[in-house]
């Protein structure tokens, strides 16, 4: 494993994100596997909550699917998202991110187009599209 990926395990271990994601994956019946560079996957996820096909906590990134190739874009989205767990002192990631999904949703109508969690994730890697910005001031002007 590389440096920088023991340093965001360790850093997702210490902030309690990872751990969160334990307890998430538990409440949803999920089985945990092993992903390279220090991840886990929790596979099957049952909850209704959220909706996202995929959703990452610290190192650990939870599906509603029976498993997730480590070579796949969604993977390389959800990894993606750990880091931030790290760069963002874990669980205090979870509060930006749902107010800049709420900026984008008002944005675009769409809570990831303009979320910069996402665009720096990568959008259509992790399945969201770029959507123009819908200013209601901008049709008005004419």
């Amino acid at each position: 494993m590389r440096w920088r990926h023991r340093v965001r395990l360790a850093v997702n271990l210490v902030n309690g994100s990872t751990l969160a994601g334990l307890a998430v994956a538990r409440a949803g019946r999920a089985r945990l596997a092993p992903l390279p560079d220090g991840l886990q996957v929790a596979v099957g996820y049952r909850l209704p909550v959220p909706s996202a096909p995929a959703f990452t906590l610290g190192n650990l990134i939870l599906t509603r699917h029976a498993e997730l190739d480590s070579g796949s874009t969604l993977f390389r989205h959800e990894a993606r998202h750990a880091n931030q767990y790290a760069w963002c002192g874990g669980l205090l990631m979870l509060p930006c991110y749902f107010a800049a999904a709420g900026a984008s949703w008002l944005l675009s109508g769409d809570v990831g187009a303009w979320n910069p969690f996402e665009r720096l994730a990568g959008l259509a890697d992790g399945g969201y599209r770029d959507r123009p910005l819908r200013w209601p001031a901008r049709n008005s002007a004419t």
